[in-house]
């Protein structure tokens, strides 16, 4: 479509405010709802995906219709952010006064931030949109999505269930939207002028389309997971975090490995490890092929992202029952940049193997990675000590280290750790985002501060300034 065509922009854009219309309307309505309220709206949309028959239509159309992951893993994917999302805003008070600080004289009340726009990626087309619905729902908002071609027609059911279960709650159903079929960037870049926020998981040029919307705006920086893998490892439950991680829906997750920096003295052990876990480790010549499969041009290839390592072998021209059986691929690399596409993100079980000496020189290999793809995101570190951990969280540009765990489930919040589960981490200012930590239902919401006085207490000038004067003089 020509961007300058004017007569097939405008009925677009017609749509797309017609859409906020209904869904301001909505939301107008659903803002005067009480806590209660407002907990069951989020309850009713986790239970359209949670449902089990439901959850499993939603997987199996997910991977149809995107060619994209596996059906069980999508399942598992789907009941676990749910019900974690659900566990995390239980009891948590979204509506009226949040929080009360006598001592400071505040009060904070929690408002609706109104219409949000959700731009959804096709590798995650049921969990990503359910999580941004539970969450505008928690905060007494309206949402509009506009999931990727390839993940509409799973979108789309999961709102026909989310609408199911408001009606039986008596709330209306455009609270919850997604924009007509098809949707153009036009459209898409409409309905962010017009929300009152824009959330985007995907894409980085939807994310930069999200910020230069002129609407505030959420977007998330580009994954490229490196692990650094230190002596103090068990090689048989590294290896086996690793694997999981790395296979899981066939690496669809921004938060799987994208490469491990081996402390030489344990990579022997690592390596025979891993590849009892299904690995194999490719020869000169195999990496080879498999590098203009997986990256004719430089770039990555659509037909590898999210395939099972079997099937990207087969496209390689990879044979014999090591690459039938393969769980996830090996590579080895010593460089970092576009000359060596191994080094960047893959999105598909291939791994890529990095040899260090040590704690320094691993910490100044994921630099070079991240300088060229995934800063701000997350590293892994397993086998480190306290020390060791506490100087990569200090000098590392990243936003998490996750320590000895399953990293794709890790990052979006687990039952085993603290963090929100969330299928949209924030990478600060390192990715390029205004936000660090995992999106969460105080993302989706205004706090207006009543300020009250308190007693007066006034430092004097020696309390602030004595030490400096102290060591410096007047």
């Amino acid at each position: 479509m020509c961007c300058n065509d004017a007569s097939l922009i405008e009925p677009e854009h017609a749509a797309v405010s017609l859409s906020v219309k209904r869904a301001r309307k909505a939301q107008a309505q659903f803002s005067q709802v009480n806590q209660a309220v407002a907990d069951m709206a989020a309850t009713a949309a986790g239970w359209a995906i949670l449902e089990h028959g439901r959850n499993r239509k939603l997987a199996t159309l997910a991977v149809e219709a995107t060619g994209l992951g596996n059906i069980e893993d999508k399942i598992r994917k789907n009941h676990r952010k749910t019900l974690g999302l659900l566990r995390d805003l239980h009891g948590a008070a979204s509506v009226g006064v949040i929080n009360q600080d006598a001592c400071r004289g505040l009060t904070e009340i929690a408002r609706p931030v109104g219409v949000i726009a959700a731009i959804t990626p096709s590798t995650n087309p049921a969990a990503t949109p359910a999580n941004n619905i539970i969450n505008a729902l928690k905060g007494r908002n309206a949402i509009i999505l506009a999931p990727s071609p390839k993940g509409a027609s799973t979108c789309a059911l999961l709102i026909d269930y989310v609408h199911q279960e408001l009606d039986k709650i008596g709330l209306p159903a455009d609270l919850v939207q997604q924009l007509p079929q098809p949707c153009s960037r036009s459209m898409m870049a409409e309905l962010m002028r017009q929300a009152d926020l824009a959330v985007v998981t995907g894409s980085q040029a939807n994310v930069r389309a999200a910020y230069s919307s002129g609407t505030p705006a959420l977007g998330v920086g580009a994954g490229n997971v490196a692990a650094i893998i230190l002596p103090g490892i068990d090689p048989i439950s590294t290896a086996r975090r690793i694997a999981i991680s790395k296979t899981f829906d066939n690496a669809t997750s921004c938060s799987s490995e994208n490469s491990l920096v081996v402390a030489a003295s344990v990579r022997p052990d690592l390596l025979a490890a891993l590849q009892e876990e299904g690995g194999v480790l490719l020869d000169a010549d195999e990496k080879s092929r498999l590098q203009s499969t997986m990256f004719p041009e430089g770039k990555l290839s659509i037909t590898v992202i999210a395939q099972s390592a079997a099937s990207i072998a087969r496209q390689a021209g990879l044979t014999g029952k090591r690459f039938e059986q393969a769980r996830f691929l090996m590579v080895e690399e010593q460089g970092v940049g576009a000359e060596y596409p191994f080094s960047g993100e893959k999105l598909s079980p291939v791994l890529t193997v990095y040899d260090v000496q040590d704690v320094r020189q691993a910490m100044e290999k994921v630099r070079l990675l991240y300088d060229y793809q995934g800063k701000g995101h997350s590293v892994g570190v397993h086998g480190g000590s306290d020390a060791e951990i506490a100087r990569i969280g200090e000098e590392l540009p990243v936003c998490r280290v996750i320590v000895d765990q399953i990293h794709c489930f890790a990052t979006g919040g687990s039952f085993n750790n603290g963090l929100p589960f969330s299928l949209s981490m924030g990478c600060g200012t390192w990715g390029e985002n205004g936000f660090s930590d995992n999106l969460n239902y105080r993302h989706f919401l205004n706090i207006t501060r009543i300020v009250r006085s308190i007693p007066e207490v006034v430092p004097t000038e020696e309390e602030l300034l004595g030490d400096y004067w102290e060591r410096y003089g007047k």
